[in-house]
């Protein structure tokens, strides 16, 4: 994909994210917010104008940062500016490192995702990083938002499953909200 059309669908994405009630909550509310989100990489619906927008708002925004055993710790996201490469063609936040607890502090978590089915099952890479951090909000007891970005072409009829994923709430694609009742 062209990187131009890349940016525009990116910041269609971050256009949607006001139509999701659980975004737009945290974009009135700010620095009484905290969202868990992720620098995009590769083909994955583009994440900056997004991670920016949340930023601006003042939203406590926590990114991931990619463990040895594949588990994710997380940082906060402090701008562009301040990601560093990692492992993975990934780029993560250069600040200090909070535990991979941090994450159930989020009252969002954005995920990203190779597809999504009807009822709301994300297929991911398989590292199994997400899982991990799926099972760890679930043992938390906090009630978090879960939503996959995802491009229009990836919300499909269903996808593999395995014992233990987990659904998420809503996809979000640059065309649109999908919620999934579960």
């Amino acid at each position: 994909m062209p990187p131009d059309v890349v940016a525009a669908r990116g910041v269609a994405l971050a256009r949607r994210a006001r139509e999701l009630d659980e975004l737009a909550a945290a974009l009135r509310e700010g620095p009484a917010r905290t969202v868990a989100a992720y620098v995009s990489i590769g083909g994955e619906p583009d994440t900056g104008a997004l991670l920016e927008e949340l930023r601006a708002a003042g939203v406590r925004v926590l990114l991931p940062v990619l463990l040895p055993d594949n588990d994710l710790d997380w940082a906060v996201y402090e701008g562009p500016e301040r990601l560093v490469p990692a492992g993975w063609g990934l780029r993560e936040p250069a600040g200090p490192r909070l535990t991979p607890e941090a994450v159930t502090e989020a009252d969002v978590v954005l995920l990203p995702g190779l597809a999504v089915d009807r009822t709301g099952l994300r297929l991911g890479r398989g590292g199994g990083s997400y899982d991990r951090v799926l099972a760890r909000l679930e043992r938390s007891g906090r009630r978090t938002a879960l939503v996959v970005l995802l491009h229009d072409d990836e919300v499909v009829e269903a996808v593999p499953a395995e014992p233990h994923d987990r659904r998420v709430h809503a996809a979000l694609t640059p065309s649109g909200v999908h919620r999934f009742h579960h």
